[in-house]
C-alpha cells in the first residue's frame, strides 16, 4: 500500500484552497484546481489516497483502556474528566469530510465512468467511516453530503440531526460502497478497499446502532419511509456479515510456524494473511518506513495490564467454566493458566513464554504489567522491542469479528440457530481446538460470573447463548480496540472504573502472603513480596506499601488505581461532549449532551 501511505500533501493543500470563483474565473497555469483536477484514475487515486488515513490504526485501538486491561495512565473515561470545555474539533476534525464529498462535486471531470464508480465507492466507504465516528462518541450529529461555503451560514449553524438519520446514511454509504467497490484491486488488494471490507464495516456499524438502541431504549424513528430500529440495524449486521460468510471466500489463519499457536502467530505476521484479513494497513521498515509501537507500548511505555476480570472470561480447556473448578478465585498466577483455553497463553505471558526469536523464557514479574498479567498478543522478535519499531502488518477487518457479529446479532433478534453457531463461533473456537458451543447447553445454564460482568443481558430464551458470545468477542477479540465500544453499546460502562468492584481497585494476580514465588513452576523462586526494609535478594522484589498493592494488605488481589478517584453518571457518560467553542459558534443551535 506504499501509494495509499505516501499523500503528497501539496497537491491538498492547492486542490483545498483553490476556488472556483477566483479571479477573472480563470484557472492558474502554475496551480492546481479542482475544475482540472480528478480527471483521471491517477488523480482520483491520489485524491483518495488520504482517505485511507482515518482508518484504525494499531498504536491508538490498544490505548482504549476498560476492564479488560489497563495501562500506566487512567483514561479519561475513567476519571470522568471529559468536558465541553476540553473536548476540541477544529478544522482537522471536519476536513476529511470536506475532502470526501469534494470528489463527489468534481469527479464528473473524469470521463472514465468506470473508474469514477471505484473510486465513488472508496469515498462513500470513508464518509460513512467519518459519520459512525462521530455518532459514536456524539450521538446527534449535523450531516453533510455536499461541500460547505464559508459564506453558508444556514449550514454552518446547522443543528443536530438525530443519529437514527445520520445511521441511516451511514447504512446508505455502504450500500454504495458495497456496489461500487471492486472485489478486488489490481495491486495491493488486501490494503484497498473491497466490496467486502465495506460489508464487514456495515456489520460493524450496525451491529453498534442496533445494541446501542435496543440497550439504551432509544426509541424507533421514521426516515424516508424506514422504521429506524434496534431490529433494522440488527438485521443489516446480520444480513452484512452472512453475505462474507455465505462467500466462502475467509476463513481462520491455521499456520503455526513459532509451534505456539496459530492465533498468537496471526498477530505478529509481517504482511497480513488474505485467508483471515479483510483489510488492513501496512507497515514496513525497510520500503517505506512506516512503523507503529505496539510492542515498545505492550511491554515497555504503558505497562499494558490485563486484569482479573478478563482472566476470568477464559474457559478451562475442557469448555468448562473457570468458577466449577475448586479454587478458582485464589488460584497462584502459575495455576491460573493451567488447562485453560489455549488463547489464554497465545494472549498473556503465561509460564513458559519465550519470546519470538529468543531462546530464554522470560518470567512474568510485574516490571512491564502492574496486574502481573503482561500481554503478549503482537510481540514479535526484540528488534520491535524500542519506540516505532513495529513493522507487522495491522488488520482493520478480520473474519473473526465479522463471524462474531453475525452470530451477535442473530442471537439478539432471537433468530439464532446451532446451524449458525457452528460457522460462526465454533469456528473460531475451532482454531485452537477448544470444544464447540452448544446453544442449548448455554440457555439451558446461564454462566453466573457472565451474568454478573454483563448484568443488562436480560432474562431470556437466548440468555445463555447471549453472555458466551460477549465472552467469546472479550477473548478473542482483545486489544483490537472494541472493548471500549462494547461497553458502551451493552450499556455496561460503569465497568470502565473499578467503583464498581468490591475492591474498588483494577485487580490482577492472586497472592495468599508475602514471601518468594515460583511465577512459572521451574521450582526457583522468581518474585519476593515484602514489607518494610528490603532483604538481600536476587529476586524481582517488591514492597507491597510502595512498589504493588494487595487488597487485604499483606495478601490478596494485586490492585491497579485503587486509591483513585473516579466518576461515573449514568446520565451522561455514554456520550461524549459537544465542544463548548461550537455551541457558542453557532448561538446554541448546536445543542450539548445531557448533563454536560
Amino acid at each position: 500500500m506504499r501509494k495509499i501511505l505516501f499523500v503528497t500533501a501539496g497537491v491538498a493543500l492547492a486542490l483545498g484552497l483553490s476556488s472556483c470563483d477566483d479571479f477573472l474565473t480563470k484557472e492558474p497555469e502554475t496551480q492546481l484546481s479542482p475544475n482540472s483536477f480528478y480527471s483521471s484514475d491517477a488523480e482520483l487515486e491520489l485524491w483518495t489516497n488520504r482517505f485511507y488515513l482515518q482508518l484504525s490504526a494499531p498504536n491508538d485501538m490498544l490505548r482504549q483502556y476498560a476492564d479488560d486491561y489497563v495501562g500506566s495512565s487512567l483514561s479519561s473515561i475513567a476519571r470522568g474528566t471529559r468536558t465541553p470545555q476540553n473536548e476540541k474539533w477544529g478544522i482537522s476534525a471536519w476536513q476529511d469530510l470536506r475532502w470526501i464529498n469534494q470528489l463527489f462535486e468534481y469527479d464528473s471531470n473524469c470521463p472514465d465512468e468506470n473508474v469514477r464508480k471505484k473510486y465513488e465507492g472508496v469515498a462513500h466507504f470513508f464518509r460513512a467511516w467519518f459519520y459512525f465516528d462521530k455518532v459514536q462518541k456524539y450521538g446527534d450529529i449535523p450531516y453533510y453530503d455536499y461541500v460547505i461555503s464559508d459564506q453558508d451560514m444556514e449550514s454552518l449553524k446547522k443543528p443536530r440531526d438525530s443519529r437514527g438519520y445520520v445511521m441511516y446514511r451511514v447504512m446508505q454509504d455502504l450500500d454504495k460502497a458495497c456496489e461500487l467497490l471492486p472485489d478486488k484491486w489490481d495491486s495491493d488488494p488486501l490494503y484497498r478497499l473491497s466490496k467486502n471490507a465495506a460489508l464487514a464495516f456495515k456489520s460493524r456499524a450496525a451491529l453498534f446502532e442496533g445494541t446501542f438502541r435496543k440497550y439504551h431504549a432509544v426509541a424507533d424513528e421514521s426516515v424516508d419511509g424506514t422504521t429506524v430500529s434496534a431490529a433494522w440495524f440488527l438485521q443489516q449486521a446480520a444480513d452484512a456479515a452472512g453475505t462474507i460468510i455465505n462467500s466462502g471466500k475467509y476463513g481462520v489463519y491455521s499456520k503455526n510456524e513459532s509451534g505456539t499457536g496459530a492465533y498468537r502467530d496471526f498477530f505478529i505476521l509481517e504482511d497480513a494473511s488474505d485467508t483471515e484479513t479483510i483489510l488492513a494497513r501496512r507497515y514496513d521498515g525497510t520500503t517505506t518506513m512506516i512503523r507503529h509501537d505496539l510492542q515498545f507500548y505492550l511491554m515497555k511505555n504503558l505497562r499494558i495490564s490485563a486484569t482479573r476480570r478478563f482472566v476470568n472470561h477464559y474457559l478451562q480447556a475442557n469448555g468448562a467454566k473457570i468458577q466449577e473448578r475448586a479454587g478458582w478465585e485464589t488460584e497462584s498466577y502459575f495455576d491460573s493458566f493451567y488447562d485453560r483455553d489455549p488463547r489464554m497463553a497465545q494472549t498473556l505471558l503465561a509460564p513458559g513464554y519465550v519470546q519470538v526469536g529468543e531462546k530464554e523464557e522470560t518470567v512474568g514479574t510485574f516490571e512491564n504489567a502492574m496486574s502481573g498479567y503482561a500481554i503478549i498478543k503482537y510481540i514479535s522478535d526484540s528488534s520491535h522491542n524500542t519506540a516505532t519499531t513495529s513493522t507487522t502488518d495491522w488488520s482493520v477487518f478480520r473474519y473473526p469479528e465479522v463471524l462474531l457479529n453475525y452470530a451477535e446479532a442473530k442471537a439478539e433478534l432471537g433468530t439464532l440457530t446451532q446451524e449458525d453457531v457452528d460457522k460462526s463461533i465454533n469456528v473460531i473456537r475451532g482454531r485452537v481446538k477448544m470444544p464447540g458451543l452448544s446453544m442449548q447447553e448455554a440457555n439451558a445454564a446461564p454462566d453466573a460470573l457472565m451474568s454478573e460482568y454483563y448484568p443488562h443481558v436480560a432474562e431470556g430464551a437466548n440468555k445463555g447463548v447471549l453472555l458466551e458470545i460477549r465472552r467469546e468477542r472479550t477473548v478473542e477479540l482483545v486489544g483490537e480496540g472494541f472493548r471500549q465500544w462494547d461497553l458502551i453499546r451493552w450499556h455496561e460502562g460503569r465497568f470502565f472504573t473499578p467503583n464498581a468492584y468490591a475492591s474498588k481497585g483494577f485487580e490482577g494476580v492472586y497472592f495468599p502472603a508475602l514471601g518468594e514465588y515460583d511465577m512459572n513452576g521451574d521450582g526457583k523462586s522468581d518474585v519476593l513480596l515484602y514489607r518494610g526494609e528490603k532483604p538481600s535478594t536476587r529476586l524481582a522484589a517488591y514492597d507491597v506499601d510502595k512498589d504493588i498493592t494487595l487488597s487485604e494488605g499483606d495478601r490478596g488481589y494485586v490492585l491497579m488505581y485503587n486509591n483513585e478517584t473516579y466518576v461515573w453518571n449514568e446520565e451522561r457518560d455514554y456520550l461524549w461532549p459537544i465542544p463548548e467553542s461550537q455551541c457558542i459558534a453557532t448561538g446554541g443551535i448546536l445543542t450539548q449532551n445531557p448533563q454536560y
